[in-house]
């Protein structure tokens, strides 16, 4: 009668459901997806790492974009400014009992329109360059930043040009001026989509310039992959090499170094 081969106390080494002694990584106890010490505690979860790592990468960009939400808003000013001086105003007059259009054919109300949606199309052609000379890597949060700083800008600089302009009390207005005199209507926007002007304009300028010029992602290296020890892969058994290349059959030394010697004539 001989004695067993394994002892009662420790576990046979080919029993399918034995519990692998480094579970969880070198001395660790964790489960699946949950390394951790010899006591299952101090792990972390790989997706804790991932997402961490995406929050310090998002960081910046945020940042960016936050400064160019700025600086395009507050360059609204300058619109404001040039809407003012650059649009067509509408002359009034009064006969001490109403007031009607000087010229009731003109186009001057919706010249103030246009001048507005004309100067947001090139703040935004401009906005969006400057953007993209500085900050060539774009990035959607760049873009929202830029498309966001636009409307605000629009926003101001159409209050700003409204303060700015003749006054809103046209009936105050004509009794200053007195019967029979023409003065200036008050500014206003009537398409209020003319606000959409700098931002559509702005994001449409910086795709493109980005589709053009913006940096290229790297093409993939499609090559052909072979196992060490694989049938016909270098250094397996029964490959074949040629003679005298140096790195195909080992040899280190130049070229027609292994090739068989030719005989004496």
């Amino acid at each position: 009668m001989t004695a067993p081969l394994t002892p009662p106390h420790q576990p046979s080494s080919n029993d399918p459901w034995q519990t692998p002694p480094n579970w969880g990584g070198p001395g660790g106890s964790g489960g699946p997806g949950r390394p951790g010490g010899p006591d299952g505690a101090g792990g972390y979860y790989p997706g804790t790492l991932l997402e961490s790592q995406e929050e310090k990468d998002r960081g910046p960009d945020l940042r960016r974009a936050a400064t160019v939400t700025a600086l395009v808003t507050v360059s609204g000013v300058a619109l404001g400014l040039l809407w003012v001086w650059l649009a067509p105003r509408v002359p009034l007059i009064s006969d001490s009992t109403a007031v009607f259009l000087n010229d009731s054919e003109g186009e001057e109300a919706i010249g103030a329109d246009g001048t507005f949606v004309l100067l947001g199309l090139a703040f935004g052609a401009l906005s969006a360059a400057l953007v993209f000379w500085f900050q060539r890597r774009g990035g959607i949060a760049l873009v929202l930043g830029l498309a966001l700083g636009g409307l605000l800008g629009s926003l101001l600089a159409w209050r700003l040009g409204v303060w700015l302009g003749p006054t809103q009390d046209v009936v105050a207005h004509a009794r200053a001026v007195g019967k029979g005199v023409v003065f200036d209507a008050p500014l206003q926007l009537r398409a209020k989509g003319a606000l959409l002007a700098w931002p559509l304009g702005a994001m449409a300028v910086h795709l493109g310039l980005t589709a053009l010029f913006g940096p290229r992602d790297p093409e993939p290296e499609w090559g052909v992959y072979s196992f060490p020890g694989a049938p016909g892969a270098p250094g397996a058994p029964g490959a074949h090499e040629a003679p005298g290349v140096p790195g195909v059959n080992g040899a280190g030394g130049s070229a027609g170094e292994g090739a068989p010697p030719v005989p004496p004539a």
